[in-house]
């Protein structure tokens, strides 16, 4: 992202993070009844300052991050283990994809409730090929079997926080849960993404994560669906 001065969850659009813009999909959304926040350590102060004055108030507990995404997810899910019953389904989301939907939220919740879990993917839209170090072409994968995997991964949490705690406790390292839980042996099932469900990691992320609030913004003043 090249922002020296602030993380990019931090960044802001019209006075508010990107954070913020991503919690309250969760704050509105009335099955959701707490969420934890794994923060870099030295920006909780600023996130407990937008989450008071953006009235969120779902927020229980914001949790220092680890060295990795991995490890932060572990600490969010020992985090939970106070308040979380085995039984319950836990979301596990991205601070910087704020375009998520309530219905995205709710068919992850429904798909994990009755499959014990979701994994929110979106359709190839390109060509994916494997390659030698050499970059010579290995594979070309047909486009209608590939799908790429996003958040929320949904799981209850019994299975995803036992999994993280044994991966952890023998030193694996694993890029997402889906990863983590597939090499553990749980069956995982598929809820298809909203159509902007963007991860912002660049530049042009932002931009385009500006336009489409703002078109969705116009939409609503002038009456029209979003």
């Amino acid at each position: 992202m090249n922002s020296r001065s602030k993380p990019k969850q931090f960044l802001e659009l019209h006075g508010k993070p990107i954070i913020i813009y991503t919690i309250e999909h969760f704050e509105r959304h009335t099955e959701i009844d707490e969420v934890v926040v794994v923060c870099i350590e030295e920006w909780i102060p600023e996130l407990k300052r937008s989450i008071e004055k953006h009235g969120i108030k779902k927020v229980n507990t914001i949790v220092s991050g680890g060295v990795t995404a991995f490890e932060s997810i572990y600490k969010g899910l020992c985090t939970l283990k106070e308040t979380c019953g085995n039984d319950e389904i836990v979301l596990i989301h991205d601070g910087v994809r704020p375009l998520i939907t309530q219905e995205l939220i709710s068919s992850n919740i429904d798909c994990a409730r009755k499959n014990t879990s979701a994994i929110t993917v979106d359709y190839a839209r390109e060509t994916i090929i494997s390659c030698t170090d050499e970059q010579q072409v290995v594979n070309v994968f047909p486009r209608e079997q590939i799908k790429i995997a996003k958040a929320p991964q949904t799981f209850i949490f019994n299975n995803i926080y036992n999994a993280y705690k044994e991966a952890y406790a023998n030193g694996e390292e694993y890029i997402d849960s889906c990863e983590l839980m597939k090499s553990k042996g749980f069956e995982l099932y598929t809820v298809l993404s909203s159509e902007y469900n963007i991860k912002i990691t660049t530049p042009s992320d932002f931009y385009i994560f500006r336009a489409i609030t703002d078109a969705l913004e116009n939409s609503q003043i002038f009456g029209l669906e979003p």
